[in-house]
């Protein structure tokens, strides 16, 4: 779809789509269990039905009294009514505040108040939540429900939609401009408390184009969301979503039959996942020797983590033999950075970066501008300020262009740590340390607050741990730190594959002694003494199930000391 949308709200764009083909579906979601053939039957939303609902849903917000630029958390389960309801916020013309809700309770108590919303729109959980907390949201006064039960307080999704039905009650939609605030969306929090990223409509527009034509997508895919947001693209670009059965909050925990009956039934050219949503689909084919259940999916994309090439490697045999498998590099400050494909990485890339190389994430977006700079922990205010590198030097990766977002709303005081002014461009500090090399790929080695230092010399994490993951009975390994800088001492914590942890004593040390003698015979790894292997899962972001928290470790291990 190459129309170009003149209406600086993203919303616009699905009305270009509903105008193209109003009759075709947007959401398919599953409606009652799977029948005994796996089949089942689906909830279907048309692009007609979404524009036209979520255009009543934003008349009646505005009848009501909500206004362009009010913040209003959205506390509703991915589906259906999420797409629409965010569709609705967003042609209203207010900030939409999104949050794991997998955050944990403290995380997400603490962001929603940080984040100072005018309003709830959320399941009757999520607002007497907020009632029972109502001192730390003084001002969410305009709180919708959203439930097919009587609502006991604030405004119900049917009153409002009434409210939208009613022609007396008319109000025009708002112009807005792509510089216009459109969503706060929080990190992870995988390297401290999650910062609330402000999202304008100018961001959205950038990245669906540059998704859209990177990966050449077109209307009439099928799109198998395995991971929520992405279906908000997928409808803006013509895409067919297909809601799995699965809790997107925990996608290591996917049930791949589930997966493989959804792809089959609607033939799905296109799946989105987290690496560890693919690792356990590869599993569990393996395990029960399956061969080719996608065979109709040609467009894979993984994001989240760096995705081992021997995964890559599985997960083509589990789809059509042409298809891609993109691993697309970003932050939710600035996304999509870089991608690489597969191939690349079975080829080429991957072979380097199981010798402790980094791990390569490929090539620049366009427009996409980048650097490599001395690592400084402090802030840095203009541009003047850094150090660049040359290529092959580890540093810090800066990224400009028009997804890169300005600055957080809320804790803003990371600001001056993370945004560097060049005149009018603001370039953002990824956090993220590697190295460019002759050919600008950039080749991920870590985060800057992981990288332990020992006096002159520093270790860092992805080049470290890949030496340890060549171990056939490492699943996956975290390097730590124990002690503050600049003299700290490196420990290794192993988390085995189930089937291949040690059940005795014996088979532990035997297992200690491989992967000692495995990091003395590498420079890299030489000065790694400590290796412990962890008695359970390592512990990772909820949001893609992929991203190792480290600093849990390193309190864990500290507190043994």
């Amino acid at each position: 779809m190459n129309e170009k949308v003149s209406d600086g709200n993203v919303a616009a764009r699905l009305r270009l789509v509903t105008s193209l083909a109003p009759g075709a579906i947007a959401i398919a979601e599953p409606d009652g269990p799977p029948t005994a053939d796996g089949s089942r039957s689906y909830a279907l939303t048309t692009f007609g039905n979404l524009n036209e609902r979520s255009d009543t849903i934003a008349k009646g917000l505005l009848a009501w009294g909500v206004r362009p630029g009010m913040r209003l958390a959205m506390l509703v389960p991915f589906g259906a009514n999420f797409i629409e309801l965010v569709f609705a916020l967003m042609k209203t013309g207010v900030v939409t505040v999104l949050i794991d809700p997998g955050m944990g309770r403290e995380h997400m108590i603490r962001c929603l108040s940080e984040a100072e919303p005018d309003g709830f729109v959320g399941v009757p959980k999520a607002q007497w939540a907020r009632r029972f907390l109502k001192k730390r949201f003084p001002k969410a006064k305009w709180n919708v429900t959203v439930s097919n039960r009587p609502v006991w307080f604030g405004h119900s999704l049917e009153k409002i939609i009434a409210l939208g039905k009613d022609p007396s009650q008319a109000i025009p939609f708002p112009r807005i401009e792509r510089s216009n605030q459109a969503a706060i969306i929080f990190t992870t929090g995988s390297t401290g408390p999650p910062k609330g990223v402000l999202y304008t409509h100018g961001t959205f527009h950038a990245q669906i184009d540059r998704i859209r034509e990177r990966y050449d997508i077109h209307r009439g895919s099928r799109d198998l969301a395995c991971f929520p947001l992405f279906g908000l693209f997928d409808a803006v670009m013509g895409v067919t979503t297909i809601i799995p059965d699965m809790d997107p909050t925990r996608p290591a925990k996917v049930n791949p039959q589930r997966l493989i009956e959804a792809a089959t039934q609607w033939e799905v050219d296109q799946a989105f996942g987290s690496p560890a949503l693919w690792n356990t689909v590869v599993r569990w084919a393996e395990k029960n020797n399956v061969t080719q259940p996608f065979p109709t999916v040609r467009r894979v994309l993984s994001a989240g983590a760096p995705v081992p090439a021997v995964t890559l490697e599985k997960l083509r045999r589990l789809i059509h033999p042409e298809a891609n498998i993109e691993t697309p590099y970003g932050a939710t400050e600035a996304l999509p950075i870089a991608s690489i494909e597969s191939r690349e990485i079975i080829a080429e890339t991957g072979p380097a970066a199981s010798k402790g190389k980094g791990t390569c994430v490929g090539t620049r977006f366009d427009n996409v501008q980048w650097k490599v700079i001395e690592i400084e922990d402090g802030p840095i205010e203009t541009l003047d300020q850094i150090v660049e590198l040359p290529a092959g030097k580890i540093g810090e990766l800066m990224v400009t262009g028009p997804m890169v977002t300005e600055q957080y709303v809320v804790r803003s005081d990371q600001n001056s740590m993370h945004k560097v002014r060049d005149g009018e461009i603001t370039w953002h500090r990824m956090g993220d340390v590697g190295y460019l090399d002759a050919r600008d790929r950039f080749w991920f080695c870590g985060r800057k607050a992981h990288r332990i230092t020992m006096e002159k010399r520093s270790l860092y994490t992805v080049p470290c741990e890949a030496i340890f993951n060549a171990h056939p009975a490492v699943y996956r390994s975290a390097l730590v730190a124990r002690g503050q800088r600049p003299a700290q001492e490196p420990v290794m914590i192993i988390e085995p594959h189930p089937e291949k942890r040690p059940n005795s004593d014996v088979e532990r040390q035997t297992l200690l002694a491989e992967l000692q003698d495995l990091a003395a015979r590498n420079p890299l790894t030489r000065r790694i003494e400590e290796i412990q292997i962890w008695p359970s899962s390592l512990p990772v972001d909820i949001r893609h199930n992929s991203k190792i928290f480290r600093e849990r470790l390193a309190e864990q291990i500290a507190k043994k000391q």
